[in-house]
């Protein structure tokens, strides 16, 4: 029943007009930087922690778009899961992406492309269906009952794209892909969970230790597969998205962790650069640290 109201909701927003979606995202973005919250709070140290070149007001005017955006992109989803691929792909100013992409394809080691928390990640399953070419893509089951179905329903339904867990299985999938010379797809910036086997290492992201996947780098090194980072970033109010694409240093695949966790976190580090307000800085990123310390334990609400 959950899973059933939770669809018939997702199905809902996926009728809102993109225009209306996001003036909604303004408002929910304006209502989380008012109201006392966790992410507020957690994208206020984050900040602070990746910007002490900015003053106090600098870093509260980009609190407050950062927040904007991080409500768009999680409105948008259910669009993105649930209208036509076409109305998407008309939708972003692709860039040389396509081009880069199977360029590296030619090469017969397969790519691993790593979407950071930017912009809208979703566009990337009409984007790979655009390319029409199968794509391999590893997710973090979600918590709440019922969305981890109606996501994959979405996520699937653009193109020959297969979404695996952070499982072993999931793992094996994503290694499976690389031999058969195809794309997969991970989120490069997520902490590794330990109990689910995930492994990383301290490295460093805007100056700050970050406990960093070592996955990535290893399917590197194994395969041979050139690294490509991709984010699909809003274009001001007209309803449109640059596909930005960057070749990923070769020392990811290095056989040395923390010089390939270096290297991974440069490569997130420079998109966000470009565009700061449309990193998720809601996610606590820095919350293990190297001496035990957490720098949100006293900033939560």
């Amino acid at each position: 029943m959950k899973t059933a109201a939770l669809r018939l909701l997702v199905r809902m927003l996926a009728l809102v007009p993109l225009p209306l979606l996001r003036a909604l995202g303004g408002v929910v973005g304006w209502l989380l930087y008012r109201l006392p919250n966790r992410e507020r709070e957690t994208a206020r140290v984050n900040l602070a922690l990746c910007f002490p070149e900015l003053s106090d007001g600098e870093r509260e005017a980009l609190l407050r778009r950062s927040l904007r955006e991080t409500a768009t992109t999680l409105l948008e989803m259910p669009a993105v899961w649930h209208r036509d691929r076409r109305y998407w792909v008309g939708r972003m100013e692709l860039g040389s992406a396509p081009e880069e992409l199977k360029s590296l394809l030619a090469k017969e080691k397969g790519v691993i492309v790593a979407m950071p928390h930017i912009g809208n990640f979703e566009l990337s399953a009409p984007f790979f269906g655009h390319l029409g070419l199968p794509a391999t893509a590893l997710y973090r089951p979600p918590r709440k009952a019922g969305l981890e179905a109606v996501m994959l329903e979405g996520r699937c339904r653009h193109g020959d794209i297969h979404m695996v867990p952070t499982t072993r299985r999931g793992i094996h999938a994503l290694n499976e892909a690389l031999k058969r010379k195809e794309f997969i797809g991970i989120l490069p910036d997520q902490l590794p969970k330990e109990a689910r086997g995930g492994t990383g290492v301290f490295a460093p992201f805007f100056g700050r230790p970050a406990l960093t996947m070592t996955l990535l780098g290893r399917l590197a090194r194994k395969s041979g597969a050139p690294v490509y980072f991709l984010a699909f970033l809003r274009q001001g109010g007209n309803g449109r998205y640059r596909v930005v694409g960057m070749k990923g240093s070769p020392v990811i695949g290095s056989d040395d962790l923390e010089a390939s966790a270096a290297a991974l976190n440069a490569g997130v580090e420079a998109l966000v650069r470009q565009f700061p307000e449309q990193y998720q800085w809601t996610y606590r990123r820095f919350e293990k640290q190297p001496d035990g310390s957490n720098p949100y334990r006293n900033h939560h609400q």
